[in-house]
């Protein structure tokens, strides 16, 4: 363990609000740059290759396209080229690989093989000098600075800026302007620490949890699993809304916590009549959101939404998460810097 158990996770989730301004000041240029070369080529299709927190960020990125743009999108299946040997015919097909460090092999291999079917690719890392903005046409920096805590917190809200900068530019409106009032939004939340830690008191002898959301939400749901599972080794099970009524919703009862993360738009609407249903369950449900639904719910954590379109919320929403995977592991007297079993590179093949 560290010295002080969670220095440095702590630490990198408090940079978030500089981490953001610096993206949006430096790094919006340079993004409009790579997002006017690729529209030029005009990709019928994308494709987003990621893995663990990164992909949550594609998958972000895949609501983006499909809603703002209405370009198709898939995930892809890596095992297809790097296993397999698959050879797929990727004439304009844009294919995105997000990862922090740029280095799995899994994804090196991947991209190259992409770009050598014909697809014009594209690497969203934070390490500009790594294998896979070698092998990739055109490379975003997230420009996060060096992380050290194993839990990914400043990269993920990075990558979601990223791609949104990205998306607006591909679109044709690099101007970032809606993004603007993130840094200060984001300040705000981490000021909120004592509600959080109030609100982790819920969870420390928790045996499992539910996270759930719909639409722009449904990344975040996904990222704040991963962050409790690796951080405190809680098992935390996320769902789309649609989804856990279709089955999963059946182990939901009075004492199983579940987290709602609810967005001020289309998507939160549309969780709606989910949240009626574990209402009715009994459930223990704890609302990340706007405050009607955060009042209506056991308990819950109001988001400064205000006047910020749904498409940039999960910048924000994840912030009180990775606080509470933090303050909850904390409680546990576990090292959420240092979770066991885990490296900062996974070298998948």
């Amino acid at each position: 363990m560290s010295e002080q158990p969670g220095r440095i996770m702590s630490g990198e989730i408090a940079e978030q609000p500089a981490v953001l301004r610096r993206l949006l000041d430096e790094g919006a240029p340079r993004i409009r740059a790579v997002a006017e070369a690729i529209r030029e080529r005009r990709p019928r299709f994308v494709l987003l290759t990621a893995r663990g927190t990164s992909d949550n960020a594609a998958l972000y990125a895949k609501y983006l396209l499909e809603i703002r743009l209405g370009l198709p999108c898939g995930l892809t299946s890596m095992s297809t080229t790097t296993a397999y040997g698959a050879k797929p015919d990727y004439t304009d097909v844009l294919v995105i690989t997000v990862s922090q460090s740029g280095g799995s092999p899994d994804l090196v291999a991947s991209a190259k093989a992409a770009r050598e079917a014909g697809a014009v690719t594209l690497a969203v890392t934070n390490n500009p000098d790594s294998s896979l903005a070698a092998v990739s046409e055109h490379h975003i920096d997230i420009m996060a600075g060096p992380e050290k805590a194993l839990p990914a917190t400043k990269t993920y809200t990075a990558s979601l800026l990223a791609l949104h900068l990205l998306v607006e530019g591909l679109g044709g409106d690099g101007g970032g302007a809606a993004a603007q009032v993130l840094p200060d939004r984001a300040a705000r939340i981490l000021d909120r620490r004592d509600e959080i830690r109030a609100l982790a008191g819920r969870y420390r002898f928790a045996e499992r949890m539910v996270i759930t959301s719909r639409g722009y939400g449904y990344p975040t749901a996904k990222e704040a699993a991963l962050k409790l599972m690796e951080t405190s080794y809680i098992p935390a099970l996320a769902y789309s809304g649609a989804d856990l009524l279709h089955g999963p919703l059946a182990m939901v009862d009075n004492i199983s916590p579940v987290i709602a993360v609810v967005p001020d738009g289309k998507g939160g609407a549309a969780l709606q009549p989910v949240l009626d249903r574990l209402r009715g369950r009994g459930a223990d449900l704890v609302v990340v959101g706007p405050r009607p639904q955060v009042e209506a719910a056991s308990a819950g954590f109001v988001l400064p939404t205000d006047g910020i379109p749904e498409e940039l919320q999960p910048v924000l929403e994840i912030l009180p998460l990775q606080l509470l995977a933090y303050e909850v592991t904390i409680a546990r007297g576990q090292d959420p810097d240092a979770p066991r079993a885990l490296a900062k590179v996974t070298e998948t093949r």
